[in-house]
């Protein structure tokens, strides 16, 4: 370690305040070996106006200004006294590190670094200089109004670093800002543990004995900050006893790697034993993100295995208790796929991948077990920081497993939803408004902090309302649809509902996704399109609402459909997932296989593409696209047109018809057609005939099979021949039109029929 030599110090400064030359070959700084060396430390809070080491190196060579610069800051007056306080005390060394590390070094730094508690905890005497205590004694009560900025104590107290200069030095002096001693750390031990949480005997005899487990060392750190986020980790390494390579600019990244680092020399689980932080990342790695995760972790204490054995044995059959052996407690590798651990597990009633795992640590000396929650994600376990029930479940017993802890956090994109819900206000029900926050023009984007947003509709006719949830968890969408039957007089309003729902999402975020996991629409490994719906009954109504999804090639924009229709009585609800392919055997002659049911309906064949096909002579008006009934066997009664009303949804996408060639001899301006099934005299002469279709592009598709509620039971256009007609033996124009129809039957989960026009 590199010293300040504290006479040499001493008398450069008295041959510049006497204006006597001064040797500037003088050495004040010097390299020293710490076990050997008698050396005085400096703790202190760092300012503005401190000494570095490149200043204090050149100050024997400086100009008579720029010395006296230096020497008028409070970080130079602060090394004088210290220097002047070290000589009465009878020492030739001190260490202060402001000036006696070179940081233009990196391996200098990182040394130090690492080496910082054996320096303090090697050193004769610590001077602890409060800066802003003003006063001849110590402060023993908080008071908020003086120290605003750092809870109500000296700002020294606040600090990352000063926790292991509090605690490594045997001999620790505190000094006011006039360095006047205050006491000592033993002496004002009973109020040091007030103020820190560090129990007296640690203070008093520091580390070396009844060291207490990782969780509770932490916790001491929990409310301590530092300039640079990476020193809230590298400030601990020598109270956790690990060293590791200092990399400035990787950020919260450092305290990951200081947890790693602990558990590859340690096998303390307490590590694990943080709690929630109250963040929105509900699933994440067993990994805390900052000391601050172990804030209520001062009284964690480790439990050997027989103590944890037996506190567990009303939970554990007495037969299966030889099956865990210590030393799977005591070896827990770090993969590239996880921390290999074996735990002992027991699965969430009303959970399918959400479990509870016990530790042999626990909260004081009478405590149980440390309980963690845990989500099983693929084949990776992950923690799960939202609070579901407490205890053990009387039926349930302990299972000893052997498991991969994932280390690292869930994969996280934005997700978009693009929400269309007019078909349910068309259909009288009550949009009420959105918790926690409203979205922009029915557009809903989650992120890392918005996670989760529920959208609330209610029946005032029938006092029922149903809530729909966005959310995503480990990467993944999920959407869940929940009714509920309410007295509107006496219940609570829908902003109350939606945040006693929004809260049980939040618990049954994990469960949702895993629903969808297997057909998320986001992995696809080809660019093909699905949709994925679900629908529920309203209770205390006839209605049934039904939730459509799809995405939208392979971007994270999710278009999803709310309908409400009436119960028709045909089969039961399902209120599960259900995915549909709308691309399988895509083709040419296969447009949107599987959405629409044929219909065998039609007068006339005509070639489309080399294919006959049947179809209907339709008024002119008909055009492609349109959607109604069929009244009698001819008359086609139109309510609308699928391309108008899903415009809004295709801005960004090609909706230009497809086009077909109309008979086998394309040569010819005429096409000759029969009516009726089988070949028979001409009935038409067609002139110039084309034909178009439907778009076949996957947004198209996936939005059709979105709205098939809508089409339920009903006759849609999907091809038209354009022509002029030509009665036989004539040759006058005469405009007209071919269309063709599908119809579709009524089933548990209806689908947009499938028309040949």
């Amino acid at each position: 370690m590199r010293l300040i030599n504290i006479n040499a110090f001493l008398e450069r400064e008295e041959l510049i305040k006497t204006k006597r030359r001064m040797d500037r070959q003088t050495r004040v700084l010097e390299f020293c070996d710490d076990e050997a060396t008698k050396y005085a430390i400096l703790s202190h809070r760092w300012t503005e106006q401190e000494v570095t080491y490149d200043e204090m190196i050149d100050f024997a060579k400086m100009g008579v200004e720029e010395r006296d610069e230096i020497r008028g800051r409070r970080g130079y007056k602060k090394i004088l006294d210290s220097c002047s306080q070290a000589k009465r005390d009878g020492y030739e060394w001190l260490w202060v590190d402001t000036c006696c590390i070179d940081k233009r070094s990196s391996a200098e730094l990182s040394e130090a670094i690492n080496s910082m508690y054996r320096w303090y905890e090697h050193s004769g005497v610590c001077y602890a200089y409060l800066h802003d205590v003003l006063g001849s004694f110590f402060p023993t009560e908080s008071n908020v109004g003086w120290y605003l900025r750092s809870r109500g104590w000296p700002e020294w107290f606040s600090r990352g670093w000063t926790l292991q200069e509090m605690i490594a030095p045997r001999n620790l002096q505190f000094f006011n800002e006039d360095w006047q001693p205050i006491g000592s750390k033993r002496t004002l031990a009973p109020t040091l543990a007030k103020i820190t949480r560090v129990p007296q005997h640690v203070l008093i005899n520091g580390l070396t004995s009844n060291r207490p487990c990782v969780a509770q060392i932490m916790s001491w750190a929990a409310d301590r900050n530092t300039t640079r986020v990476e020193d809230r980790a590298y400030s601990l390494l020598g109270l956790l006893d690990v060293n590791m390579p200092m990399l400035y600019g990787e950020g919260k990244r450092a305290f990951q790697r200081l947890q790693l680092e602990i558990i590859r020399t340690s096998n303390d689980q307490s590590i694990f034993a943080w709690g929630s932080n109250g963040g929105n990342n509900q699933t994440r790695s067993v990994l805390a993100d900052d000391p601050s995760f172990f804030r209520d972790c001062n009284e964690m204490e480790l439990m050997d295995f027989d103590e944890f054995l037996e506190s567990l044995k009303e939970y554990i059959p007495e037969q299966e208790l030889p099956l865990i052996e210590e030393d799977r407690f005591g070896v827990f590798p770090i993969t590239n796929r996880g921390i290999h651990i074996w735990l002992l597990l027991y699965p969430l009633d009303g959970f399918s991948s959400v479990f509870k795992a016990s530790l042999p640590c626990r909260f004081g000396p009478l405590g149980p077990p440390v309980t963690i929650t845990l989500n099983l994600w693929k084949s990776n376990y992950y923690r799960y920081s939202r609070s579901l029930s407490n205890g053990f479940p009387s039926t349930q017993n302990l299972q000893f497993y052997q498991l991969y802890l994932s280390h690292q956090d869930a994969l996280h994109r934005d997700i978009t939803f693009e929400i269309d819900d007019s078909a349910v206000t068309q259909s009288g029900l009550t949009y009420c408004g959105t918790y926690p926050w409203e979205p922009r023009q029915n557009t809903l984007t989650l992120t890392g902090n918005k996670s989760l947003c529920v959208r609330v509709y209610a029946d005032t006719q029938t006092n029922s309302r149903f809530i729909v949830g966005f959310g995503h968890c480990f990467g993944q969408y999920w959407i869940h649809l929940i009714g509920e039957e309410y007295a509107s007089t006496t219940q609570h309003s829908w902003k109350d509902y939606a945040k006693e729902e929004y809260q049980k999402m939040r618990v049954n975020g994990p469960e949702y996704a895993q629903s969808l996991v297997n057909i998320d629409i986001g992995v696809r490994r080809e660019p093909r399109s699905c949709v994925c719906s679900m629908q529920t009954p309203l209770p205390g109504s006839s209605w049934i609402v039904r939730i459509s999804c799809i995405m939208w090639d392979r971007s994270r924009n999710y278009g999803v459909r709310i309908d409400a229709f009436q119960n028709s009585g045909f089969g039961n609800v399902s209120k599960k997932w259900r995915s549909i392919d709308v691309d399988r055997n895509n083709g040419s002659n296969h447009d949107m296989q599987g959405l629409m049911i044929p219909s065998a309906w039609g007068r006339h064949r005509l070639p489309v593409d080399g294919i006959s096909r049947e179809f209907s002579l339709a008024p002119k008006q008909i055009k492609l696209g349109d959607y109604g009934h069929l009244i009698g066997v001819e008359d086609f009664h139109c309510e609308g047109n699928i391309v108008d009303d899903l415009k809004p949804f295709l801005l960004k996408s090609d909706i230009t018809p497809r086009k077909h060639k109309i008979g086998f001899n394309t040569s010819s301006d005429y096409v000759t057609i029969c009516e009726g099934i089988h070949p028979g005299p001409p009935s038409l002469i067609l002139y110039k005939p084309f034909g178009l279709s439907l778009p076949s592009n996957c947004r198209f598709n996936s939005l059709l099979a979105s709205y098939s509620t809508r089409l339920t039971n009903r006759y849609l256009v999907t091809t038209v021949v354009e022509c002029c007609t030509v009665p036989p033996g004539e040759r006058s124009k005469q405009s007209g039109c071919l269309v063709g129809f599908e119809g579709r039957r009524k089933s548990v989960h209806p689908t947009i029929s499938y028309i040949y026009a």
